[in-house]
């Protein structure tokens, strides 16, 4: 399984992905949740390189243009709350694709431990498309797992490219082992060693939806 960690190369999307870590940043919502589209939209161009493509004449005022534009569908689908910033990025590039969307979420137990609970799938047909599932936050890897679980439902899709602005070790080793490397693509913006007991990525950023959209009871 090929895993891309855009992180490693210097570029202006390190500087977003600071900001997003930064706590004396993070008092802005709206600055939180622009980076993170702006961070989806760098890896949609990133992931753009790997589809098929294909030559398509372009008429101009002048003549007639030859381009090669992708041929693939693509389904951007995002788990649900967090991940709508990074989905907004996402789209802004890939502005012609079909959309999906997963409820999922950790419902906590009183011995602090949790387990995945998934509530909601909205899912065009993911036959033979290319789908980018998204959650700006690869901890352990089990809500990835549950959504790429839950798209199959709808489909059997040509490919699928996970996206995570911040993951743990953890969390890329469990999609790696439980995912089919042959049609699968892992993107992360940075990769971070640990998690904490409640396990949370360290150093990750904190609770991305609650630093988009606020906190949330329970």
């Amino acid at each position: 399984m090929v895993v891309h960690t855009l992180g490693e190369n210097n570029s202006l999307f390190n500087r977003f992905i600071a900001e997003i870590r930064d706590v004396n940043v993070q008092n802005d919502p709206l600055r939180f949740r622009r980076n993170l589209e702006r961070v989806g939209e760098i890896f949609a161009y990133e992931i753009s390189k790997t589809l098929d493509f294909a030559d398509q004449s372009v008429e101009t005022p002048l003549g007639t243009a030859t381009a090669s534009l992708p041929k693939d569908e693509v389904v951007v689908a995002s788990i649900l709350r967090a991940g709508l910033p990074l989905h907004n990025g996402l789209l802004n590039y890939f502005d012609k694709s079909e959309n999906a969307f997963i409820s999922a979420y950790r419902k906590h137990t009183e011995d602090g431990k949790f387990k995945i609970n998934f509530e909601y799938i909205s899912s065009p047909s993911i036959d033979g498309k290319v789908v980018i599932l998204a959650d700006p936050m690869l901890a352990t890897g089990s809500s990835m797992e549950l959504a790429y679980k839950a798209m199959l439902t709808k489909g059997t899709p040509k490919h699928v490219h996970i996206v995570s602005v911040i993951a743990s070790q953890q969390g890329v080793d469990l999609v790696k082992n439980n995912l089919p490397a042959e049609n699968t693509t892992i993107w992360n913006g940075v990769v971070d060693a640990d998690l904490n007991s409640k396990s949370y990525i360290v150093p990750g950023c904190g609770d991305a939806g609650d630093l988009a959209f606020g906190a949330k009871l329970g």
